[in-house]
Parts: C-alpha cells; structure tokens; sequence
C-alpha cells in the first residue's frame, strides 16, 4: 500500500487547523436524551472524513443490523459500554475499544447499560447531519414509502 495522490500542491503549508472546545454544545438532542456533537463534518473536511461525537442518555436505544454502500463506519467508545453488531454478533465495547465497519459491512450499535459515549468517524465525510437531524425531528417516526425514501436518501439500508 503506498500513499494516495496529493490532495495539498502548495508549497510551503498554510494555516488551516481547526480546534473543537470540550465546551461544545450538542447539535442534536434527541427526545430520549441522547446527544450528536458535530466534532468535524464532512464539509469542513473536503469531504474527506465526519467525525461525531455520541452521547448515550442511559435508556437503551440505537440502530438494528444495517449497512451503508457509501461510507464507512468506526466507532470508539469513550465511556461506559456500547454494544456493537460486527455482523455475527453483538458485541460488548467498553472504554478504549475500536470498531470499523467497511461500505457493505452489516453492523448496529446500541447501549444496554446505561450512559456511554462514543466516536462515530465516517469516511467520505457523507453529510450524516441530516439523517442526525431528520430522526430528531421524527422522521424515523414515518410510515411505508416515506421510511423507506428518508432511509435511503442516507445510505441507511437494514437487514
């Protein structure tokens, strides 16, 4: 494996980090309590990688078995234990643990003890704001072919 092309051509580097505070507010809360930080999103990021930080409230939530065509998918649980689908099993994370999940990569996630936080690194950076967003404001919450078009219009594909 070697290095992909440049995607920088300049020749003497420029000013252009981003620094993200611990005092960020959530960008989404959902009725449940649980909270999306957007920590870097595809945008800011050439498109290149999303990265989010998520929130457990404590009562058990989060996505069944499901897959992505387009982006893939890691998770890094920061606190407490998040149960992670690898496709065969459910598997208990705790904190420090690493997941990834390729394009086409059967996963899911969920807390079954409580509160825990985790990173949730997607690549390309796809604009997951939007599907963050829609189920907060309850469009998971939709019946028939308006479900199935919000899901597929964010790569969402269940199994």
């Amino acid at each position: 494996m070697s290095y992909p092309p440049p995607i920088y051509d300049g020749g003497s580097g420029e000013v252009s980090a981003r620094v993200v505070r611990a005092g960020l507010e959530p960008a989404v809360v959902y009725p449940n309590g649980n909270k999306v930080f957007y920590l870097a999103q595809g945008a800011s990021t050439q498109g290149t990688f999303g990265l989010y930080r998520w929130e457990f409230a404590g009562a058990p939530s989060g996505p069944a078995a499901h897959f992505h065509r387009t982006i893939t998918e890691s998770f890094y649980v920061l606190e407490g234990t998040v149960t992670i689908f690898d496709g065969a099993d459910w598997v208990r994370c705790h904190a420090g643990d690493f997941a990834h999940v390729p394009a086409g990569g059967i996963h899911g996630f969920r807390n079954e003890d409580g509160a825990a936080t985790m990173l949730l690194h997607f690549a390309p950076g796809a604009p997951r704001e939007a599907y963050f967003e829609g189920l907060a404001a309850g469009m998971g919450e939709l019946d028939g072919d308006a479900y199935d078009r919000f899901m597929r219009e964010h790569d969402n594909h269940w199994v």
